[in-house]
């Protein structure tokens, strides 16, 4: 008899659930998106830039708007076979690595090619930028009889003292700001507490003393 008493008042566990705090939710959701964030910066390998800047500078057969559009040009060759192969050497890194770390950009309104270079050594990303670079120059003084426009260095990467990515603590602030904000989308999702559930609610059983006075009644 015991056990059956045990199991009718046992509240079944969506009406515990529903019974915790609404802000109960958010705020697990800001601890746990807060740890989760902070977990994945502090565990994350740091990645470091460096860019080189070479411009490009028209012959006297050529002149600027000419030479602002193979700045164009050579900004999308940067990236190919022809430039990575002969960069790799210097670099000390192999094609692919130069391919899939190594980015370009030109400006609309200058000649100038940005190469950037990413690595978790910063040494190595100074490296890969400048060799980059230089066999771009080569490559374009190579064909230079037929541009009229060749290319300078115009300037040379430089180590980087700091990471790009962000902090454990930027991280862990942005986890815990999506946690909070997935918990507030929990709490208005969540079902609310209808007549059904009071109905599924235990009755109070009368203690020893309430029975005693209704048996006396009898």
């Amino acid at each position: 008899m015991s056990e059956n008493h045990t199991r009718h008042h046992r509240t079944p566990r969506p009406l515990r659930v529903r019974a915790l705090p609404p802000w109960s939710l958010v705020a697990a959701g800001v601890l746990a998106g807060g740890l989760l964030g902070g977990g994945y910066g502090v565990l994350r390998t740091p990645q470091y830039t460096a860019t080189s800047y070479v411009i490009a500078v028209p012959t006297e057969r050529a002149d600027t708007a000419t030479a602002q559009g193979f700045a164009q040009a050579y900004g999308r060759v940067a990236t190919q076979l022809a430039v990575l192969g002969d960069a790799q050497v210097e670099a000390g890194v192999p094609v692919r690595t130069l391919r899939d770390d190594v980015r370009t950009a030109t400006s609309p309104d200058a000649p100038m090619v940005a190469v950037s270079a990413v690595s978790a050594r910063p040494s190595r990303a100074t490296d890969m930028a400048n060799a980059v670079a230089r066999a771009l120059v080569r490559h374009a003084d190579a064909a230079k009889a037929g541009t009229h426009v060749g290319l300078l260095q115009f300037s040379r990467a430089v180590r980087p003292t700091e990471p790009d990515s962000a902090s454990a603590g930027v991280t862990g602030l942005v986890g815990a700001s999506a946690g909070g904000l997935l918990g507030a989308l929990a709490l208005l999702v969540r079902p609310r507490r209808g007549p059904e559930d009071e109905a599924v609610r235990p009755a109070s059983v009368p203690g020893p003393a309430v029975a005693a006075d209704a048996h006396g009644q009898l």
